[in-house]
């Protein structure tokens, strides 16, 4: 049970941020088994006050079309799943969406199963 959260400066085209989430999805799917229907997003556009971030951190060129990815999931994906997936979402992006390499930062947040209610106030992960 993945939930992403995509940020991004606001962009003209209306449905950039939702196509951004498809190709996140696409690629959880294809490289940490994640299941159909499996697919909760958040998508935010900000302002240019709101959306901060280091141009050049790590030797990095960022542009303002910097996409900030975090992906909070269960623990356990492989060292090499999670590379997999950093790439294929970055690939991802740059093939369907013209966005830079460069311009996609991820992060994941790795938690335990019984640490998510999906409704009703129950744990359903929880043993």
């Amino acid at each position: 049970m993945p939930l992403v959260r995509v940020d991004i400066k606001q962009n003209p085209a209306p449905h950039f941020a939702r196509h951004i989430g498809e190709q996140v999805y696409a690629a959880m799917r294809s490289t940490i088994n994640v299941p159909e229907h499996d697919n909760f997003q958040i998508l935010a556009e900000h302002d240019g006050e709101h959306f901060i971030f280091d141009p050049q951190y790590l030797g990095i060129q960022r542009t303002d079309q910097l996409v900030i990815i975090q992906i909070t999931l269960n623990e356990g994906r492989t060292l090499e799943q999670k590379k997999a997936l950093y790439q294929t979402i970055a690939q991802n992006l740059n093939t369907q969406l013209g966005i830079r390499l460069e311009d996609v930062f991820i992060n994941l947040v790795e938690v335990k199963k019984e640490n998510w209610s999906f409704g009703n106030g129950i744990a359903q992960y929880a043993s």
